[in-house]
């Protein structure tokens, strides 16, 4: 099984907006092939300390565990170099045997991290437009040397560092 880059993102909210654009928006995008939606829980954590989660997943099963399988071999690679692969598969088909990464001991650990009305989304996305120009990188001989995300803050941070008169920067 080829994994295209995968990305966790967390996102916070109030806890009682409503997330049904944001689940349209990732379903169009799936159904897109552009991200596929390895594993998500949304976690609500209500007054009083009650607890709602809700899992989302584009993987069936068998996929899951094939996902797992690929990402224990890469794990089991670092550790224990080739030996170590087979048995981080192993390892990694188990933890994602029932289809989620993401289980209630991570609900209750974001829980405990998100605080009372608010709620917290923990997504696991992959980006499976990159995998193709991944491959094309690969069968010409290159490689990744960098990548990164750059957000709004980080280009109106930038333009205030433009707007500096010469001298002061």
């Amino acid at each position: 099984m080829i994994v295209g880059p995968v990305e966790i993102v967390v996102l916070g909210f109030e806890d009682d907006a409503d997330l049904i654009e944001i689940e349209q928006e990732l379903t169009r995008l799936r159904d897109s092939e552009v991200i596929r939606l390895v594993d998500a829980m949304l976690v609500r954590h209500k007054e009083h300390g009650v607890i709602e989660t809700r899992q989302l997943s584009d993987l069936a099963p068998d996929e899951a565990m094939a996902f797992g399988a690929a990402v224990g071999a890469l794990i089991g690679l670092g550790v224990g170099g080739e030996a170590g692969m087979e048995a981080g598969a192993v390892w990694g088909m188990q933890e994602l045997a029932d289809g989620h990464l993401f289980d209630d001991s991570d609900s209750w650990a974001i829980a405990e991290r998100v605080p009372e009305g608010r709620a917290a989304v923990v997504a696991l996305l992959e980006h499976r437009w990159r995998t193709p120009v991944r491959e094309a990188v690969r069968r010409a001989g290159g490689n990744l040397l960098a990548a990164g995300w750059v957000r709004e803050e980080h280009l109106i941070a930038l333009g205030g560092l433009a707007a500096l008169p010469e001298g002061d920067g």
